[in-house]
């Protein structure tokens, strides 16, 4: 049962990879093609919003998954040792979403886009946030960090929680090791339905926090979020599964 389980955690991240590559596609060619006009403005909406449900669909596939198998996702043998190392309650912090758009702002070619909004051909991109959106931005951030914290607490006492009564007797009474009686059962199937739904939660943020900030963004703006955001998942797991095969190649660990 537990390899058949694994067996799906890892069909579900690998077909999420996939689109994310296909989608990724998608986002660099509405983008490289972008010309301004009202029709190609609906087209990036609809991609956006086609990009949103992609994520609201693997959400509600993690959940149903979680609810036959919740551990399996705070340590996810599907993801390399680098992505591990970055998770918070399941996956990335939601603020992150909000620290890459501050990025792309700094790193936008600020000279060029100062002549074309000069000539009256800017073309709205992530370096050129309005001062209604940056607030708005903001606003988002302080929101989300004060949810982010509310559910990293709760997460504490969770962790906590699990060495207290009743497994800390349970414990104590049993005989030999990895023996179990009615009394852990319970408790385990009771944290693991609270780790579940911790996930649940911490995954509706992350997709809240993406919905946001898409209201945020001009369809410009967004597809070319979406677009970095998704190079940067996807170069995290290639940049992962090329160290892990550095370090062991030929059964020799190299330094790297």
């Amino acid at each position: 049962m537990a390899s058949e389980e694994q067996a799906h955690h890892n069909c579900c991240f690998r077909e999420w990879l996939i689109l994310q590559e296909q989608d990724l596609l998608e986002l660099i060619r509405g983008q490289t093609a972008y010309s301004g006009s009202p029709d190609h403005r609906v087209l990036l909406s609809q991609l956006v919003h086609k990009n949103i449900q992609h994520s609201q669909d693997y959400v509600d596939k993690r959940s149903q998954l979680a609810g036959r198998d919740s551990w399996a996702f705070f340590a996810p043998s599907w993801c390399t040792s680098l992505e591990n190392s970055l998770l918070w309650i399941g996956g990335c912090r939601p603020s992150m979403f909000i620290r890459l758009v501050y990025s792309l702002c700094g790193s936008s070619q600020i000279e060029s886009q100062l002549d074309e909004f000069l000539r009256g051909v800017g073309t709205a991109n992530l370096g050129w946030l309005s001062g209604e959106q940056l607030t708005l931005v903001d606003r988002l951030q302080r929101k989300n960090i004060k949810e982010e914290n509310m559910l990293s607490s709760r997460m504490a006492s969770l962790q906590e929680n699990i060495a207290d009564d009743p497994l800390a007797a349970v414990a104590r009474s049993l005989s030999a090791i990895g023996e179990s009686d009615i009394d852990t059962d319970r408790a385990l199937d009771a944290h693991a339905k609270a780790m579940a739904s911790m996930l649940g939660e911490a995954d509706q943020l992350r997709l809240r926090t993406l919905k946001d900030l898409m209201d945020i963004l001009t369809p410009l703006q967004g597809v070319e979020f979406l677009a970095a955001s998704k190079k940067l998942q996807l170069s995290m797991h290639e940049w992962g599964n090329t160290t892990r095969k550095s370090k062991f190649s030929d059964g020799i660990k190299i330094e790297i």
